[in-house]
C-alpha cells in the first residue's frame, strides 16, 4: 500500500531556509538520511527541517527542529517567528506560545504585515550552561583562537549560550575571514562539548553589528536568529552596544532589544514561499501552491 504525501510548507526568515510539517493530527517521523537528503540541491534545499507537533504543556504548538545534516537541535531563532506565524494566523490571535527542547517562547504581532517578535527567553552565561569544556569566570572572552600562536587569525570569542551554543569573534571586516573553512574546524573544536555556532561581528555603533555565521550541522547560512541575539548581548557585556541594536545579516537586519527583565526580544520577517508535498517513499516532492498566503 503506498504511504500518503506529506504535505508541507517552504518558508524562511531573511533567507534562513526551513520546510515545516505539520505533525498535530498525523505524525511526521523522517530518518536522518532523508533529512540530509530533502534538505541538499536535489531535495527541497533547507537549513533546518521544522516539526510542529502538539505540545504536552498546552502551548500552542511544539517546535521540533532538525538540522540539514538530520541532527536534531534545540533553538532556532527565525523558524520561531515562522512558526510563531503560522499558529497566530490559525488562531487569529496576535500572540501565539512555541514549546522547544530549549523552554518555552512567545512571539507576537509585531504590527506590521508578516513580521514577528519573539521573546527568546534569558541568555545564558556559565561555562557549564554554554557549555564548554573548561571552567571560564568570565565568558565575555575565552581562550580559543585559529592560527599560529603567536599570531593568530582570530582569538578569544564571546560565549553566549541562546538556546544553543555560540562564539562571537569581534572582526573589523566580516568578510575577510574564510568563515566556511574556520567555521568547519571550530564547530568541532573539543572545547564545545555540544558543538557550537560560529560567528564573526563588526561593530557599527552603538546601536548596530553585523555579522556572519557558521551554523552547527548547517554551514553558511543568511541569517541566524540566535547569533543576531547572541551577538547583540555579547556586544553589550562588552559594552560595545545598547540594550537595542540592528543586527544586519547577509540576508538583512533584525532589531535585538535585551530588556530590562533579562530577555531577548528579536523582530524581524517572514515569508511563505510555496507550499508542497513529498512522496515518503521515494522522497520525490513537488509545489502545491506558489506563493501561499
Amino acid at each position: 500500500m503506498t504511504a500518503p504525501a506529506i504535505p508541507f510548507r517552504k518558508m524562511n526568515g531573511l533567507g534562513n531556509v526551513f520546510a515545516v510539517f505539520d505533525a498535530r493530527n498525523t505524525p511526521v517521523s523522517l530518518p536522518q538520511e532523508a533529512i540530509r537528503q530533502l534538505g541538499g540541491a536535489g531535495g527541497i534545499g533547507f537549513d533546518q527541517m521544522i516539526t510542529i507537533e502538539s505540545s504536552p504543556n498546552g502551548a500552542d504548538g511544539f517546535m521540533r527542529i532538525h538540522n540539514r545534516d538530520g541532527g536534531e537541535v534545540e533553538a532556532c531563532g527565525n523558524a520561531t517567528r515562522c512558526v510563531g506565524w503560522l499558529l497566530m494566523g490559525e488562531s487569529n490571535q496576535p500572540s501565539a506560545t512555541v514549546e522547544t527542547s530549549a523552554g518555552l517562547l512567545r512571539a507576537f504581532d509585531a504590527g506590521v504585515p508578516k513580521t514577528v517578535t519573539v521573546d527568546m527567553g534569558q541568555p545564558r552565561f556559565g561555562w557549564r550552561e554554554i557549555p564548554v569544556a573548561e571552567p571560564f569566570d568570565d565568558t565575555r572572552s575565552i581562550r580559543l583562537q585559529i592560527g599560529p600562536a603567536d599570531a593568530p587569525i582570530l582569538h578569544s570569542p564571546s560565549a553566549v549560550n541562546m538556546g544553543n551554543p555560540h562564539a562571537i569573534f569581534w572582526v573589523d571586516d566580516v568578510n575577510a575571514y574564510d568563515l566556511e573553512r574556520i567555521g568547519r574546524a571550530l564547530e568541532h573544536d573539543p572545547i564545545f562539548p555540544e558543538r557550537a555556532n560560529i560567528s564573526l561581528a563588526r561593530v557599527d555603533g552603538r546601536d548596530a553589528l553585523t555579522v556572519r555565521t557558521w551554523e552547527r550541522g548547517v554551514g553558511l547560512t543568511q541569517a541566524c536568529g540566535t547569533a543576531a541575539c547572541a551577538s547583540a548581548v555579547a556586544a553589550v557585556r562588552r559594552d560595545f552596544c545598547d540594550r537595542e541594536t540592528t543586527v544586519s545579516l547577509p540576508g538583512g537586519p533584525l532589531t535585538i532589544v535585551w530588556n530590562a527583565d533579562d530577555h531577548v526580544m528579536m523582530t524581524g520577517p517572514v515569508e511563505l514561499e510555496f507550499t508542497g508535498e513529498i512522496d515518503p517513499d521515494t522522497l520525490a516532492w513537488s509545489r502545491t501552491e506558489r506563493n501561499a498566503a
